[in-house]
């Protein structure tokens, strides 16, 4: 009788969300699916759920004008679940039904939203989806004033239900039909500062989310990790913002009025971690705002949340750590708390990894006739599940099309969870080698 195979946390994680992939494309191939009756072929199909399971927003068309309602409502669907993570989602469904959480689900569970123990998991994800349904359902109602007087009411409510739930998810689908997302709409503040809160709310993690809910302003009795990334999170967004008006007010925004500059500098700091929403051309900014854009798509949102890229908070164990090196320090400290050795390399071995996976990425894509900088680019908004493109998505060829999907789910599930799926544990052995110095640096 063959040996039953028991998935750990990490690979039962990997293999839902390659499942949940596999699912969302074979749905949207369906001739239903497609506004025009003509069935999307399979391989585009598969890109596009990558790109709504991995909250992406990278597409090879026009959402709106290549899916019909039942195709835009799985794209939701995917968005949701994507976002959220799969197992989130049963375990909302197991609180429904009242049924017992097990700790091979607590495990996974841990892993998707990024908690730091076990015990309180369910208590933290309750929480963090009503957090999600008062960010949705505030943020639906908000662009329902926005877009009902212009679309009408049934399919305005259905505009505002898609854009908040692609925003809190920092997905960056969008359904204005325009295919160059949000920049006919560069100058309406309600729609750009309800997207902007809600792509903030969703990038802060469940955790920071419960330190706010649990102490409120009390800010020194939240945890370390919600102190970094609230404070880092604050320190990218004032300072992206700063940086983009500085540099586009003569190129990119010259002859807009100073409100619509400061409004758009401020969107391009947030939807560049991680969001895929775009108020202005990304091949239209100075070769300075493209460097920006590549830190800080690379940096992305907080652990645990809607959003990509190596993590806020991984970003800022390594600035801490680095500065630790120069100024001679063995602690690396902050908050007036010391930072775990175990921590301090994971997110040296989580960053190494993702830059490896990025570059690979960028060099396939290299080989196929792409520029440098785009993709660079392309690979950089895919592997941090951004969706800003600098227009070459739709035409990539086929193999640069599979090196972006795959970039993407490893962007979403993780590069180091990817890796470790595919590996083997290994116990630590009993007998260990000798330790040796080498020169670093």
């Amino acid at each position: 009788m063959p040996r039953r195979v028991r998935l750990n946390a990490v690979q039962t994680l990997t293999a839902g969300f390659a499942l949940l992939i596999l699912i969302g494309g074979a749905l949207l191939s369906f001739p239903l699916a497609a506004r025009n009756g003509q069935a999307v072929a399979f391989e585009d199909a598969l890109f596009t759920a990558t790109s709504a399971s991995c909250v992406t927003g990278l597409s090879l068309f026009d959402t709106a004008s290549r899916f019909s309602l039942f195709g835009q409502a799985v794209i939701l669907l995917l968005i949701q679940i994507g976002g959220l993570g799969f197992m989130t989602v049963s375990i909302l469904v197991s609180v429904l039904l009242r049924q017992r959480v097990g700790l091979h689900r607590r495990a996974v569970l841990m892993d998707t939203v990024g908690a730091l123990q076990l015990g309180g998991i369910v208590r933290l994800v309750r929480r963090g989806l009503r957090v999600t349904a008062v960010c949705e359902g505030g943020g639906a109602a908000l662009l329902a004033l926005w877009f009902c007087p212009r679309y009408g009411l049934g399919r305005g409510l259905w505009m505002a239900v898609f854009h908040a739930v692609s925003a809190y998810c920092n997905a960056g689908f969008d359904l204005l039909g325009t295919g160059s997302s949000l920049t006919s709409e560069a100058g309406e503040p309600l729609l750009n500062l309800v997207i902007m809160a809600l792509i903030i709310c969703g990038g802060l993690g469940f955790l920071v989310w419960d330190d706010i809910l649990t102490h409120g302003s009390q800010f020194r009795r939240w945890r370390l990790h919600s102190k970094i990334v609230a404070v880092f999170t604050a320190v990218l967004f004032l300072g992206g913002g700063l940086a983009f008006y500085l540099l586009e007010r003569d190129r990119a925004f010259a002859g807009l009025p100073l409100s619509q500059q400061l409004l758009m500098s401020a969107f391009q700091s947030v939807t560049a971690r991680t969001a895929g929403f775009a108020t202005v051309d990304q091949a239209a900014l100075s070769q300075s705002s493209t460097l920006l854009m590549f830190l800080l798509m690379f940096v992305g949102a907080g652990s645990g949340s809607t959003g990509g890229g190596v993590k806020v908070n991984t970003f800022a164990v390594l600035l801490l750590s680095a500065f630790a090196q120069v100024r001679r320090q063995e602690d690396v400290n902050i908050f007036r708390r010391r930072l775990d050795g175990g921590t301090i390399q994971k997110a040296y071995s989580s960053v190494s990894l993702y830059l490896m996976a990025c570059l690979a990425g960028c060099m396939v894509l290299c080989i196929q006739g792409i520029a440098l900088d785009d993709a660079l680019f392309e690979a950089i908004s895919a592997i941090g599940t951004v969706g800003l493109s600098r227009g070459v998505t739709g035409s990539l060829p086929l193999l640069s099309q599979w090196t972006v999907l795959l970039m993407m789910f490893a962007g979403r599930v993780g590069s180091m969870s990817v890796a470790m799926a595919v590996t083997k544990d290994k116990p630590q052995p009993k007998r260990r080698n000798v330790p040796e110095k080498i020169l670093i640096g």
